[in-house]
């Protein structure tokens, strides 16, 4: 049985890139609401692609980071997309934020899961 630990990164990727692929489209899915529910959204996608740039060592910039989550520039998105936060929204939001574990915690279960800088030949060589 397939899980995290074992899924192929081509599979990972081309499962990421649907995904971001879906939020181009579902602009009406706002940043403060997938925050509210989810406890992340397309910054912290682009915050994500950031990261991994730079541990392996061919760093990303935030701005160019940004344009790969969005398809545009950042301020082009958001002058087309995103509204002002409402009070309840932004409640929901540090509600959602408190269950969210930390970087620390997310690092660890990450690490555990599998080593996503090899590839599956050197995790796996029976693949």
């Amino acid at each position: 049985m397939a899980d995290l630990k074992t899924l192929d990164d081509r599979i990972a990727a081309d499962a990421f890139r649907r995904l971001v692929g879906h939020l181009r489209h579902r602009t009406d899915a706002e940043n403060i609401d997938l925050m509210g529910l989810a406890g992340f959204c397309r910054n912290c996608l682009s915050d994500w692609i950031r990261e991994a740039s730079e541990k392996a060592g061919d760093p990303i910039d935030k701005a160019t980071a940004r344009r790969i989550i969005y398809g545009m520039p950042y301020a082009e998105w958001k002058a087309k997309h995103q509204g002002d936060a409402t009070p309840e929204q932004l409640d929901r939001m540090k509600a959602s934020m408190e269950r969210n574990p930390s970087d620390a915690e997310l690092d660890e279960a990450l690490a555990a899961s599998f080593p996503a800088s090899d590839p599956p030949s050197m995790t796996d060589p029976a693949r």
